[in-house]
């Protein structure tokens, strides 16, 4: 699930949604209004794997979640 096979197609995967994700992080958002505009996504297929790959990013140092709010970690 985190990494495509041959059974997941990279865009199903978490990798890929997370870059699904990550170019739509513009401004600093409250999960539920990221939610209600990435839902609408056929690679996002449930809340539960939206949460996971929000999890993922931020492991991986690409998301920060600070004041409610999730924003990119700016890597200059």
């Amino acid at each position: 699930m985190i990494k495509p096979n041959k059974t997941i197609k990279l865009s199903y995967s978490i990798i890929g949604v997370g870059a699904l994700i990550l170019p739509r992080l513009t401004y600093p958002i409250p999960v539920s209004s990221l939610w209600n505009k990435l839902k609408k996504y056929k690679e996002i297929t449930s809340f539960e794997k939206f949460v996971v790959t929000l999890d993922f990013l931020f492991m991986c140092n690409l998301i920060e979640f600070k004041d409610g709010l999730i924003s990119r970690v700016k890597n200059d």
